[in-house]
């Protein structure tokens, strides 16, 4: 598993907003300069963000947005999965995006990544934005 910038920044975005107090809208600006994400790029995840329902928005002076649910209810394999799909090493060893690889070939290296999978999906699960702001 490989992080894109997609995933990067639109974790930066969740980590910002989640120290911010709770039904505080913050302007796509604010996160963007806070965080040095490029605010076009931002604009972009914020929206796929509140499709997958992690964060509402508001229109107006006051508007932007806010976490749609706690902290300690968004896990970092949610949000790494929403942008770049599978956790998983190879799509051999792939829980939720599986695909047939040459290296299924190898009982023994299949096994190896598949711990690497196991380890890598257990962190991330067991990793909520609270987890990440203290």
């Amino acid at each position: 598993m490989k992080l894109t910038a997609r995933s990067e920044y639109a974790l930066l975005a969740l980590v910002f907003l989640a120290r911010q107090p709770m039904d505080e809208y913050v302007s796509i600006e604010t996160i963007a300069k806070a965080q040095g994400i490029p605010p076009k790029f931002l604009e972009q995840l914020m929206l796929a963000l509140k499709r997958a329902r992690f964060l509402r928005s508001a229109k107006g002076q006051h508007g932007g947005y806010t976490l749609a649910k706690p902290p300690h209810q968004i896990s970092l394999a949610e949000v790494v999965r929403l942008f770049d799909g599978a956790l998983a090493p190879t799509e051999s060893v792939s829980e939720n995006f599986y695909e047939s690889t040459p290296i299924e070939k190898e009982h023994k290296l299949t096994n190896v990544f598949r711990d690497i999978r196991d380890y890598v999906s257990n962190k991330l699960e067991s990793t909520t934005l609270a987890d990440v702001i203290e």
